[in-house]
């Protein structure tokens, strides 16, 4: 029993040391964003519970310990539930090639470049766009505070660059959230003569289809579907660890203008000006 509970007490410090190494790549290759937040919060959770873990123990086997521990670890199943969910959400919804639009949805940008999150996304569009060569494109995203260009722009300069032609990417730059992309995609076609009837498919991140596909829907687009990219490993975590926490908003509020989580939103890109000049 000594020998189990001094292994347990290894493996943690073990997880804790490697939490606190990720955390720090985060700061040096990643935008700071609230899924890095999580990963920072947990790194600090997991690095406490090595540190104090003997008091921890005790406390735990009190009756007021006893609740909190069970409360927890209730959270914890439905938290991995809903990471399970995100996971192979994404690929339900995969295009039947009829599609007229791909609406490819931003991701940030590291100054004027595209992120690597981004760069997985474009990639499977232009892979996806050149083997349909009808499909009009439109690389939806707005200008953030660290970022030189507005995103849209960033995209579409990246994909004319692979090699698609200019008249079949456009960029809608002035989004600032999922929802925002749909909606001001939405009504550049319209200017082009489509309406919200026409068949589109949207390109993301796999942990990102599923509340993508509700938001479109929220737009008002009628026949969507979903084309999954890979996401980078270093982004693994903090990407699921948001979207597990913005899918359950999700579906307590429908939307990111609303909620405790919009005035959060604001304050994280404030705080951008701090940790990235």
């Amino acid at each position: 029993m000594r020998s189990a509970s001094k292994m347990g007490v290894l493996l943690l410090w073990i997880l804790a040391a490697a939490l606190v190494a990720y955390s720090l790549m985060l700061v040096f290759l990643s935008n700071f964003n609230m899924g890095n937040l999580m990963v920072w919060v947990l790194t600090a959770a997991i690095t406490a519970c090595a540190i104090w873990h003997k008091p921890l123990a005790g406390w735990l086997r009190t009756g007021a310990g006893r609740v909190v521990g069970i409360v927890l670890g209730v959270l914890l199943v439905a938290y991995l539930a809903l990471i399970g969910f995100v996971a192979v959400s994404g690929y339900a919804n995969p295009p039947t090639g009829q599609e007229q639009v791909m609406i490819v949805l931003g991701a940030g940008l590291r100054k004027d470049k595209p992120s690597m999150l981004l760069r997985y996304r474009l990639d499977k569009a232009y892979e996806y766009a050149a083997e349909h060569p009808d499909l009009l494109i439109v690389t939806s995203g707005g200008q953030g505070r660290d970022e030189w260009i507005p995103e849209g722009q960033a995209m579409r300069d990246y994909l004319i660059e692979k090699g698609l032609p200019a008249d079949r990417v456009l960029a809608e730059s002035k989004s600032t959230s999922t929802e925002e992309n749909f909606a001001f995609s939405l009504d550049i076609l319209k200017e082009r003569g489509f309406s919200a009837d026409t068949p589109i498919v949207y390109v993301s991140n796999a942990f990102h289809c599923y509340r993508a596909g509700r938001y479109a829907a929220r737009a008002g687009f009628t026949t969507v579907a979903a084309l999954p990219a890979h996401t980078p490993w270093r982004s693994v975590l903090p990407c699921y660890l948001r979207e597990a926490l913005a899918l359950a908003y999700y579906w307590v509020f429908k939307t990111s203008t609303s909620g405790p989580m919009h005035a959060m939103v604001g304050l994280l890109d404030l705080n951008k000006r701090f940790f990235y000049k």
